[in-house]
């Protein structure tokens, strides 16, 4: 080593912190190429008494200067803290396993129990994982608290690994009496995408113990996502949750919003950038009605949230005392919101359920074949019972037939199906006229149905809710959904329903947003509309 060089790095270590258990080279820029280049700082590790925290982010290490410092690190037992992150710039990627795995080996060696590990901005993708792999199943890992590997590049092949390696450690210290209990993990930008994601929420269930999930920019979409929130109900005391710039759209928030109705410690949500979208956001309002108590943060930035879903969400944290900052980029079109505008796909005319009546046996409720006959040879259809021979072919004659039967209907209405929820509901309305008797039954199985769907959980009637808005025009959904032709009858079993005790001030908060800013996607039933919007208002007022 030239004598300039020497010079340099006895400066820099001049310049190294020494105290409270830490030596730290943080920032340095040094370039340790091999054993000579390392010597002064592995003269300062070896007479460190009491060695617990070593940072060595921001200079590069070669794989013989990291056999060095291995060497130092192995008479130190009482190191628990490892600062590692960009540590290897302009190296060689095969160069990184080897010289993590020196390093991991020495720490194995010495005894040491980790409580913090930060690999993070070191590209060594797959391999590098594999550098680290028997490292996190030790023993030296079985105290783990805070794990950070943010933007390595390890890939589905990286994450599928490491996974493997949290699961084996866990089991490893369950059999000692002590199990991981991971508080930390960050995994950022590593390109985990689905399979990689799922491979971890496996990790992150069993270990249950975790605190802050960070792991923006990773190409997962909702299955992915579907997945870690899966896992997030079992860390009860999860505090942060970032997971921005991934695809979450409808099915991955709605994951993640039911995943949040079992969390009571959450301090911070970050879906920014998520495609969180309307209908997620409005699932995500309910949770936040009904839970999240000291919610401080919520990001929902750049999520397609049109006006009218934001308020909704604005509307849900207003009573939270603890809340500090909410992040949402409002998606709004130059006249109107997104919600109520067609779909291309949308218009086709694809109507396979909607004029299900022109094929009904009205003798006995059976549905014939295409061309009005029973081909020959074919079995007789077994006869319906009267609920589902109403519910396949809806008609008043055939609801007045049912008698008392008709509160049974509710029955028949799954909660946790809030699309086809709503298309019975809806179907049900069609039916309303002025003519009395018709009128009293229509409203009374109305009522038996939003009763159902209405007093359960915030999330629960907030999804059926939000489904209803979209067959009803009133809000832009994911996919190729069929908005439903309304009619008159329709608004007015609304109007009623929403003057009842089970349609609370939240839900008619909720309607009123949506018909206040897309009232335009009701003007085939204007005069309706105009009844419902005054009563909504009244009874918004009485609240």
């Amino acid at each position: 080593m030239a004598s300039d060089d020497i010079a340099r790095l006895a400066d820099a270590l001049s310049k190294t912190h020494v105290g409270d258990g830490e030596l730290s080279y943080k920032g340095l820029g040094l370039k340790l190429d091999d054993a000579e280049s390392v010597e002064e700082l592995v003269r300062e590790i070896e007479h460190y008494t009491g060695l617990r925290a070593l940072r060595l982010e921001g200079n590069t290490v070669g794989v013989d200067a990291a056999r060095a410092i291995a060497k130092a690190l192995q008479s130190k037992d009482l190191l628990q803290r490892c600062y590692w992150s960009d540590m290897f710039t302009g190296r060689l990627r095969s160069e990184i396993p080897t010289a993590l795995r020196s390093l991991g080996g020495a720490l194995m060696s010495a005894g040491a129990r980790l409580t913090e590990l930060d690999l993070s901005d070191n590209a060594f993708g797959p391999d590098g994982v594999k550098g680290i792999e028997q490292l996190l199943k030790s023993p030296s890992c079985h105290n783990l608290q805070e794990l950070r590997l943010n933007n390595c590049g390890m890939g589905i092949g990286g994450g599928k690994i490491l996974a493997e390696a949290l699961i084996e450690g866990h089991r490893q210290s369950s059999e000692h009496g002590a199990p991981l209990k991971l508080r930390v993990f960050v995994a950022g930008r590593n390109r985990l995408e689905n399979e990689g994601a799922r491979a971890l929420a496996r990790a992150f269930q069993l270990i249950g113990s975790l605190e802050e999930v960070h792991m923006p920019q990773n190409g997962i979409n909702h299955a992915g996502v579907m997945a870690l929130a899966s896992a997030m109900r079992h860390n009860p005391e999860l505090r942060v949750l970032n997971f921005n710039d991934n695809t979450f759209t409808k099915r991955g928030t709605l994951a993640m919003a039911q995943a949040l109705r079992h969390l009571r410690n959450v301090q911070v949500i970050n879906f920014g950038d998520c495609l969180v979208r309307s209908e997620g956001a409005i699932a995500l309002a309910a949770v936040l009605r009904e839970g999240l108590p000291i919610l401080k943060e919520l990001n929902l930035s750049f999520g397609e949230i049109t006006e009218a879903a934001a308020l909704v969400v604005a509307q849900a944290v207003m009573d939270k005392s603890d809340m500090e900052k909410i992040l949402m980029a409002v998606k709004i079109l130059e006249t109107l919101d997104d919600e109520g505008e067609p779909d291309d796909e949308d218009e086709e005319d694809d109507d396979d359920a909607s004029d299900a009546s022109d094929n009904c046996d009205e003798d006995n409720g059976e549905i014939v074949k295409e061309n009005g006959t029973t081909r020959e040879g074919d079995s007789p259809a077994k006869p319906q019972s009267p609920i589902t021979s109403f519910l396949s072919c809806p008609s008043a004659e055939r609801l007045l037939q049912l008698g008392e039967m008709r509160t049974s209907l509710q029955q028949q209405v799954d909660a946790s199906d809030p699309h086809n929820a709503a298309d019975v509901l809806l179907k049900i309305a069609a039916l309303y006229s002025e003519e009395p008797e018709t009128k009293t039954a229509v409203l009374e199985t109305i009522d038996a149905v939003l009763k159902k769907l209405l007093c359960g959980s915030a999330f629960q009637s907030y999804c059926f809710l939000s489904s209803l808005l979209v067959k009803m025009g009133l809000l832009k959904g994911e996919g190729r959904v069929k908005k439903a032709s309304l009619v008159p009858g329709q608004l007015l079993c609304l109007e009623h329903a929403i003057q009842q005790e089970y349609f609370t001030g939240h839900h008619a908060s909720l309607l009123h947003t949506f018909m206040s800013k897309n009232g335009g996607a009701l003007e085939s039933c204007s005069s309706a509309s105009e009844r419902l919007s005054s009563t909504l208002e009244k009874c918004l007022n009485q609240h």
